[in-house]
């Protein structure tokens, strides 16, 4: 492990978080870089176009895999060798996978830089997929599959985007079930990396102590070998399915996990800002959302609620969360609709509005704490092609929002008030 004081050693973080600049390397492949020298070393994170929704059909969770294995061995090391190498170094290594891309986050000390880049490069263009690190990673999979059948939040979560997108690769589950991943075969993950570990797909973020000129270089060296990658499968635009439905996964609980949700607005949308905004003041606004105190402070139904905004390539909603004994489900989920029909019928108090606006643009500085995390926004940013200059902008998008912005935004996205709810447990009443 890396120096605790290293890893969480922060960058200043000014109103405007942080001010990054293009650097493009002789391959082509390009960085969003932003150059500090508080603390020797360097946080990059990448994301390559085309996630889980490229799974083989009848092979979900085949992404994940490949996610796992990218450091289980690569070149001419194996995949103990490979880690005592990384671990010999403090650098830290992790890939992952969702819905439209799989990527990962890297971090180093300068000190350590060529070798580290050269077992990331090996990672990314050499992944040697050994038969004994193919099969751990199966029987781990499987084994988190069969533990999360009794586990009523994974339970409902699943349940919930195979209704809301049936027959829609967002509706099948990442993590795969285990039929899935006991198909998927040695070839399947070979042709995956060659299609998805493209050259030509990246984006890349570099946070540190790191110069215009050694990053071209680190850039070259981490990404160049990699090659143009093969065609990615269509995923098709689709929209929430099932508002109105209730669906209950049966689990022997006393406490029945909630999901709900409706339509939503994509991150490149306009009305994005408003409906974050909206979403604020509705449920996503820990202690002071109009669900939090209506379900919890004055009913006590349960310990939390909570709403977020869902932005993926081909589609968007909003959904929820929450929690609350097998009995009181029907209470909750009227009192949910009540709230919902509550603010699609009045809006905001202009108060709640400015309120909602001042905590958005005055945390949004909390989330640029350290080169991690501020390397992990740049590549999402990067990576929904909203422009290098978003972060200093955003803020500004986010105080301009109108009442009548708000007003365009609940008729987008709460509607008629309709909502999927998937409820894992035994409730009495839904």
């Amino acid at each position: 492990m890396a120096d605790p004081s290293i890893q969480t050693a922060a960058l200043a973080t000014p109103s405007s978080p942080v001010k990054a600049r293009s650097v493009i390397a002789a391959s082509g492949v390009e960085a969003w870089h932003v150059e500090s020298p508080v603390v020797p070393l360097v946080a990059l994170a990448f994301t390559f176009e085309g996630g889980a929704a490229q799974d083989p059909e009848g092979k979900s969770g085949a992404v994940q895999m490949l996610s796992w294995l990218l450091d289980e061995g690569a070149g001419p090391y194996g995949s103990d060798a490979f880690q005592e190498r990384l671990a010999a170094r403090a650098i830290e290594l992790n890939f992952h996978a969702r819905p439209d891309a799989i990527g990962g986050s890297f971090m180093m000390l300068v000190k350590h830089a060529d070798e580290a880049i050269e077992l990331l490069a090996l990672a990314l263009a050499e992944p040697r997929f050994d038969e004994a690190a193919v099969e751990r990673a199966r029987a781990q999979m499987l084994m988190r599959i069969r533990r999360q059948q009794n586990d009523p939040g994974v339970m409902a979560s699943r349940r919930f985007f195979s209704e809301a997108y049936p027959g829609h690769p967002y509706g099948r589950p990442s993590g795969g079930t285990l039929e899935s991943v006991a198909s998927i075969t040695r070839g399947d993950l070979v042709a995956l990396h060659r299609r998805l570990i493209s050259r030509a797909r990246v984006k890349v973020a570099a946070v540190g102590a790191i110069g215009e000129a050694a990053l071209q270089r680190a850039l070259d060296a981490a990404f160049g070998r990699l090659s143009e990658g093969g065609p990615l499968a269509e995923v098709p635009p689709t929209r929430i399915a099932g508002l109105g439905r209730r669906v209950v996964v049966d689990l022997d609980v006393p406490q029945s996990v909630i999901r709900f949700g409706t339509h939503g607005v994509p991150w490149r949308d306009p009305d994005y800002f408003p409906a974050c905004v909206l979403n604020h003041i509705l449920g996503g606004g820990a202690f002071t959302s109009r669900l939090y105190q209506a379900v919890r402070e004055k009913r006590g139904l349960a310990y939390s609620v909570d709403t977020a905004l869902v932005s993926h390539r081909a589609a968007s909603m909003t959904w929820g969360y929450t929690a609350t004994k097998n009995e009181r489900v029907g209470e909750a989920l009227s009192v949910i609709g009540e709230e919902i029909a509550r603010l699609t019928r009045d809006g905001p108090s202009d108060e709640e509005l400015q309120k909602a606006k001042d905590y958005l643009t005055g945390s949004y500085a909390l989330g640029f704490g350290t080169s991690t995390e501020i390397a992990g926004r740049l590549v999402q940013v990067a990576f929904e092609g909203l422009g290098i200059d978003y972060i200093s902008r955003r803020n500004g998008l986010i105080a301009a929002v109108t009442q009548d912005d708000i007003r365009r935004a609940t008729a987008r996205t709460l509607g008629d008030g309709r909502l999927l709810v998937v409820a894992a447990g035994r409730p009495t009443e839904i």
